[in-house]
């Protein structure tokens, strides 16, 4: 249950059904989230994926990465 079962609207949020912005109403019924537009019929249930994982980025690389070695060839321009 990530929202209240009280109605709150998403600040710009756009509908994907009417494409009004600031339509959306996101709350919680019966241990289910919804999010619903106030300008037209749209209802979706949401459901929220836990099974992602957190992007690499230079903060959070594991200290193996830090330790891998590169070799950078140097080529001068030949004279002709």
């Amino acid at each position: 249950m990530a929202y209240s079962t009280k109605r709150r609207f998403m600040a710009g949020a756009v509908c994907p059904r009417c494409s009004k912005m600031d339509s959306i109403v996101v709350y919680n019924l019966d241990g289910k989230d919804f999010r619903e537009c106030v300008s037209c019929d749209f209802k979706e249930e949401m459901r929220i994926n836990v099974g992602t994982s957190e992007l690499k980025t230079r903060v959070n690389h594991s200290e193996e990465d830090a330790q891998a070695v590169q070799v950078i060839n140097i080529v001068s321009p030949s004279k002709d």
